[in-house]
C-alpha cells in the first residue's frame, strides 16, 4: 500500500497532517515507510520520529526513474504502507513546464495515488473550484481525494465538503480544526528540525488523536491498496571493509538517509559520534563523512569543545579522507560568524571564514564537474546536487576549488565555483545524493580504502 499527500501550496500545513495520519497508523500497529519527494532533509527526520522508521527522500530531478522504483521497492516491501510527502505545491518543482522534481511527477512516475491537503480557512465552495483545478491540470496525476486543513470546524468543513464532492466528485476523506498546540515552527531553512523541538512527542500525538476522530483512515488505506506494485532492486556488488565516522547531533543531522543504507550495503560500518558532547573523535576511523545541518546554531558549543576540534583536525592533517556537506564545511572553516556578529573558532582546515547572511545565498538544483581529482573522484566525474544555504565562505585569493557549478535559469546558464581541497579533505555547500552517481561513493571508498592500508600498521 502507498499514498503520496500533497498540497496546494507550502503553507497548507501538509507536514502537520502527514506526521498526524503516520503516527494515527503506527498506533494501529502499522509499519510505516515515510518518503519525501525532493531534497529536504528536515522534514524526514519529522517521519522518522513519528514512525520509528528511518524515512527517506524520493527526488525525481536528481534520481533516475529506475532508481527511484527500486528504493521504493527496497523500503516498501517490509512495511504495511508507505506515506510520501509532496514537496511545496503539487506541481511546483525544478521546470515549470515538465514539472520535474515535483510531487505530481513523483506520483505519475511511480503510479501512486495522491490525497490532496488544502487549506480549507476562509473558503467554501470556492475550495472546490481549487480541488478541480488541481485535478484537471494533469489528468494522469491519480488524485483520489482531499483533506481539508485549518477549518473553523465541523460545520464549516461539511460545506467544503459538500461543494467539492459535488462539483468534482472525488471524496472528502477528513479535517484538521485550527490548532496552534500542534503548529511546528519555522527558521531560516524551514521547519526547526524535530532535533530541536520540545515536547515533539505530544504534539504528533495530538495530531493523531485529532486524526482519529476527523479523518477517514479506512478509506485512507482503501486508497493506498490501488498503488502500483514496484519489484526492481538495485544490487551494489562493490563491497568495502571501513569504518566511517558520521558527526550526528543537533549540529549535524542533515544526510539522505539512502546514502548512509549505501555505505553500510557497501560493507562500511558507521561511526556516529556528536561534535557537540563527545569528547574526542572515535578511534580506528577510515574516513570522515560530515553532514550538513545548523553548525551557526550551535557554533557556541562545538567552538567549546576543544578536545573534539583538535583531535579531529589532526586526522585531517594526517590524510584522513574527509567527505563535507554545506554545513560540514562550515566546520571546517576557521570560524563562524553569526548574524548577530559573534564568531566562534571552528577547525580551521581551511583558512575561509563562515559567515551567515539575511538571505538565501543559494537555493535549488546544480549540477556539478570536478576539475581536479579528489576524494570523491577524479577530474570530470559529474553528478547532479542540491544547494540550500544562507552563509557565504570568505575566499582566500589563494584558493582552488575543485567543483564546477552550473545551475539552468530560464534566461541563461549560471555558472560557479565552490569545493575546498586541503589534505585529503574536501568540502563544499552542494549536497550529493550518492545514488546520483554511484561512483560518488565508490570513489570516496576507495580513497579510504587506500588510507587504510597505508595505515593499516598505526592502528
Amino acid at each position: 500500500m502507498r499514498i503520496l499527500l500533497a498540497g496546494t501550496s507550502s503553507d497548507v500545513g501538509k507536514t502537520t497532517v502527514v506526521l498526524g495520519i503516520m503516527r494515527a497508523l503506527k498506533n494501529r500497529k502499522l509499519k510505516v515507510q515515510g518518503y519525501k519527494a525532493g531534497p529536504d532533509y528536515i522534514d524526514t527526520a519529522f517521519h522518522t520520529f513519528a514512525t520509528g522508521v528511518p524515512s527517506r527522500n524520493l527526488d525525481t530531478w536528481m534520481l533516475e526513474e529506475s532508481v527511484i522504483t527500486s528504493l521504493i521497492s527496497k523500503h516498501s516491501s517490509s512495511a504495511d504502507i508507505a506515506i510520501m510527502e509532496g514537496v511545496m505545491g503539487m506541481y511546483d518543482g525544478a521546470d515549470v513546464k515538465t514539472m520535474i522534481g515535483s510531487s505530481a511527477h513523483l506520483a505519475k512516475l511511480t503510479k501512486t495515488p495522491v490525497i490532496l491537503v488544502i487549506n480549507g480557512s476562509g473558503v467554501a465552495a470556492s475550495a472546490a473550484a481549487m480541488v478541480l483545478g488541481f485535478k484537471m491540470f494533469d489528468q494522469d496525476v491519480d488524485v483520489k481525494g482531499v483533506i481539508v486543513n485549518k477549518v473553523s470546524g465541523e460545520a464549516h468543513y461539511q460545506l467544503i465538503k459538500e461543494a467539492i464532492e459535488y462539483h468534482v466528485d472525488i471524496p472528502c476523506l477528513g479535517y484538521l480544526t485550527k490548532n496552534e498546540n500542534i503548529s511546528l515552527k519555522s527558521r531560516h531553512l524551514g521547519l526547526i528540525p524535530s532535533v530541536e523541538v520540545d515536547a515533539l512527542d505530544d504534539k504528533i500525538n495530538e495530531v493523531a488523536a485529532m486524526i482519529e476522530d476527523t479523518v477517514d483512515l479506512e478509506l485512507l488505506l482503501n486508497i493506498a491498496e490501488t498503488a502500483y506494485v514496484h519489484d526492481s532492486v538495485i544490487e551494489n556488488s562493490s563491497k568495502y571493509d571501513l569504518r566511517i565516522g558520521v558527526p550526528y547531533d543537533s549540529a549535524f543531522n542533515f544526510y539522505y538517509q539512502d546514502n548512509l543504507d549505501l555505505l553500510e550495503d557497501m560493507g562500511c560500518t558507521l561511526v556516529r559520534f556528536s561534535p557537540i558532547k563527545d569528547k574526542t573523535l572515535p578511534k580506528g576511523l577510515d574516513g570522515l563523512y560530515i553532514g550538513g545541518g545548523f553548525p551557526e546554531v550551535f557554533a557556541r558549543e562545538l567552538s567549546e569543545n576543544m578536545t573534539m576540534k583538535k583531535s579531529i583536525k589532526a586526522v585531517i592533517e594526517s590524510g584522513l579522507p574527509t567527505y563535507a556537506e554545506c554545513g560540514g564545511l562550515m566546520y571546517l572553516t576557521s570560524s563562524i560568524k553569526t548574524l548577530e556578529g559573534e564568531s566562534y573558532e571552528m577547525l580551521g582546515i581551511f583558512d575561509n571564514t563562515s559567515e551567515m547572511t539575511e538571505r538565501l545565498q543559494r537555493f535549488g538544483y546544480v549540477n556539478v564537474t570536478l576539475n581536479g581529482d579528489t576524494v570523491i573522484g577524479s577530474k570530470g566525474l559529474s553528478f547532479k546536487a542540491h544547494e540550500f544555504h544562507r552563509s557565504v565562505v570568505v575566499d582566500s585569493i589563494s584558493d582552488k576549488k575543485m567543483y564546477d557549478i552550473e545551475k539552468e535559469r530560464k534566461l541563461e546558464q549560471k555558472t560557479w565555483q565552490c569545493g575546498y581541497m586541503k589534505y585529503n579533505c574536501l568540502g563544499g555547500y552542494p549536497h550529493i545524493h550518492f545514488y546520483s552517481n554511484l561512483d560518488v561513493a565508490k570513489s570516496f571508498l576507495n580513497s579510504c580504502k587506500t588510507y587504510k592500508m597505508e595505515n593499516k600498521n598505526e592502528k
